[in-house]
């Protein structure tokens, strides 16, 4: 019985040889003022790198509904109003933004504790919302990006030091693939159970991004034995 063919390899870095650089057609020089692709050096290393990051949530939106029974509707709203002067005062003093939006998620605790504590079943909590803001999202994308970067010219070291030589200067840094998963925006309704706790809320918030780069880099020549050393 014939065995099945192997799987194809896959190529993570390759040195490209001097002769191969000598064989292909010289570039034209770019004319004076203009900037152009960097000169082939006729030694390069090129690899590819990836980068997975995750970043909670760093918004919570908290929902009060207030509600009191009186005899008289004046009486009733009169209620409501010194409650929601109550759930103002406590906010403020705790310094988070009256509109209960948290981004300290342990004071959001304290404060709804605290709610519950002193107006009882004449307040209703709803669970947090939590959420990313635009900014977060960003810092999450440039963050992934920079870290796939990091680790291409990480991969390109060991290689040119598997051969004892060093690794040049960059010439080319190409962002392949970017992909995001998970998290929460402000719009987003979520349809979490109640019973889920602050902790399962929080993971299932929590928003992923992975980034892959391709990278030429110019090969030195000879490790220098010091910094081997250092």
């Amino acid at each position: 019985m014939a065995l099945p063919a192997p799987p194809p390899a896959r190529v993570f870095a390759e040195l490209v040889p001097a002769q191969a650089q000598a064989q292909a057609p010289t570039p034209t020089p770019a004319p004076a003022g203009r900037g152009g692709p960097p000169a082939p050096t006729g030694r390069e290393v090129h690899v590819s790198g990836s980068a997975e990051l995750s970043a909670g949530p760093d918004r919570a939106r908290v929902s009060l509904r207030l509600g009191s029974r009186k005899e008289e509707a004046g009486a009733a709203r009169s209620s409501v109003a010194r409650r929601l002067e109550y759930i103002a005062q406590s906010a403020r003093q705790r310094g988070v933004p009256v509109c209960i939006i948290f981004s300290d998620f342990g004071k959001m605790q304290n404060v709804c504790n605290l709610l519950i504590e002193k107006l009882g079943t004449a307040v209703t909590i709803s669970p947090p919302h939590f959420y990313h803001t635009p900014e977060a999202t960003d810092t999450l994308r440039r963050q992934v990006c920079v870290a796939a970067v990091g680790n291409t010219r990480r991969k390109a070291q060991e290689v040119c030091r598997l051969f004892g030589q060093s690794l040049g200067k960059p010439l080319l840094i190409r962002e392949e693939e970017t992909k995001e998963w998970g998290g929460h925006i402000d719009s987003h309704l979520s349809n979490s159970p109640d019973s889920l706790t602050l902790q399962e809320r929080i993971q299932n918030a929590t928003a992923y991004a992975s980034c892959r780069v391709f990278a030429v880099f110019e090969i030195k020549g000879k490790e220098n034995r010091r910094n081997k050393l250092l």
